[in-house]
């Protein structure tokens, strides 16, 4: 496994390696999640590589960049484990340099759910990986179905900007009890993690309401919104049924719909969503 913090030697790395390059991007704290990112695209690759860049312009005002976990070698200890080729660790300095001022705004997609609890998030996040496609190359990049706006937002700047990469989205991995992994999880005590749960039981709810009949978008976000209300420690941000390429809420479900959510429990700020 070939690692790297500096640009140049990272060019000299990628253009020794030939055919279809797959790439994880990824702020580390590594967990089963990243795994099935990974071996998605050792399924599909001949080679794969990982960034691990913790990326400040995508945190606001009271995110937790400076206290985001970053336990460097045991993650790397794990992609060594799981068979990939390449590694890039650029650090802030270099991704950002002084005078730095060039940003890309994907502007629809990015205003709703995340971009309204967050703004300039996906800012940020647009910009970094417009940065990493053009550093790595890649022929195909996986991202996790749980990050389901970014996964819209990113679509849409590849399809807008015309790169010359495949957009490849994995399945949400969960814990025994539905949980998505999150490396924000480790924020959760013992009573936190067990109240966590509520996210994926207020889209079950939700789900099982469609499954039965229910077409209307108001409804639902109803059924979500009462599942999480029955939770003392949880703190709800939204609730939402919309298009999964627009992200506009809907009024009757007619068609695919994404049903997401985001509560916020202890100092933890969880997300998930059902794809249906």
């Amino acid at each position: 496994m070939q690692t790297t913090a500096n640009l140049s030697e990272l060019r000299i790395m990628r253009a020794s390696m030939k055919g279809a390059f797959g790439i994880v991007p990824t702020m580390g704290a590594l967990h089963a999640g990243h795994a099935s990112l990974i071996n998605r695209a050792r399924a599909e690759c001949g080679k794969v590589g990982v960034s691990i860049f913790v990326n400040p312009t995508q945190f606001g005002p009271g995110d937790d960049y400076v206290n985001y976990p970053r336990p460097i070698q045991k993650d790397l200890e794990f992609l060594d484990s799981l068979g990939v080729d390449l590694v890039w660790l650029p650090t802030a300095e270099s991704m950002y340099p002084s005078g730095y001022q060039t940003w890309i705004s994907v502007e629809e997609v990015s205003a709703p759910l995340e971009g309204k609890c967050r703004p300039g998030h996906f800012r940020g996040v647009v910009t970094i990986v417009a940065k990493l496609f053009n550093c790595l190359i890649p022929d195909k990049a996986y991202f996790g179905q749980k990050d389901a706006q970014q996964v819209a937002v990113i679509k849409r700047m590849v399809k807008d900007l015309d790169f010359p990469v495949e957009i490849v989205v994995c399945p949400t991995v969960r814990e025994s009890d539905g949980l998505a992994l999150s490396s924000r999880n480790a924020y959760l005590n013992t009573l936190e993690r067990q109240a966590a749960t509520i996210l994926f039981r207020a889209l079950s709810a939700a789900k099982d309401q469609y499954d039965h009949g229910e077409r209307s978008a108001t409804a639902l976000r109803a059924t979500m919104h009462s599942v999480i209300q029955t939770e003392p420690l949880a703190d709800e941000q939204y609730v939402s049924v919309a298009d999964p390429l627009t992200l506009r809420e809907l009024d009757k479900v007619d068609k695919a719909v994404l049903l997401s959510l985001s509560v916020r429990i202890g100092k933890a700020r969880l997300i998930d969503n059902f794809l249906i």
